[in-house]
């Protein structure tokens, strides 16, 4: 994401787990929490932003088995569950995924940014400018007086 240019890291990723064994497989709670710094859709201001996911993930031991997957529906369990190899099992794509997933994809700097002026530029929210709001002729204008005869 960073190399994207979306948003760049302004401290740590901090995680809290909960991992536990549930009949076949292993349950994971958690929280990841990391601050952003973000810029704003409308007025292309920097702003600050903390980012916080709770997330559930079931893991299971890989079978192996490659099943044909082109018509499967997915249930909700299915969402949430990912499998591993081996004896350990590494959290850091599924932490990155839920980072990326609170990450939005048009940020505002608040709800009420005011945005860019389209003439001249001028940031809405810390001044008025002296363009007028010109209305873009449209291509159906010539329907507005159209009745039709019945």
């Amino acid at each position: 994401m960073v190399a994207a240019g979306e948003c760049r890291f302004t401290g740590p990723v901090t995680v809290e787990i909960n991992a536990g064994r549930e009949m076949n497989h292993y349950r994971i709670d958690g929280v990841v929490r990391v601050p952003v710094q973000l810029e704003c859709s409308r007025c292309l201001g920097s702003f600050a932003k903390s980012v916080v996911s709770r997330f559930t993930i079931l893991f299971s031991e890989n079978s192996g088995s490659n099943q044909d997957e082109d018509e499967v529906e997915l249930e909700e369990k299915d969402l949430i569950t990912a499998s591993f190899e081996g004896d350990e099992i590494d959290l850091a794509p599924e932490i990155a995924e839920q980072v990326a997933l609170e990450i939005p994809i048009k940020p505002l700097c608040s709800e009420s940014c005011k945005g860019l002026c389209p003439v001249c530029g001028t940031d809405r929210n810390s001044g008025a400018c002296s363009c007028t709001a010109d209305p873009k002729t449209s291509k159906f204008a010539v329907l507005k007086d159209f009745k039709v005869r019945s």
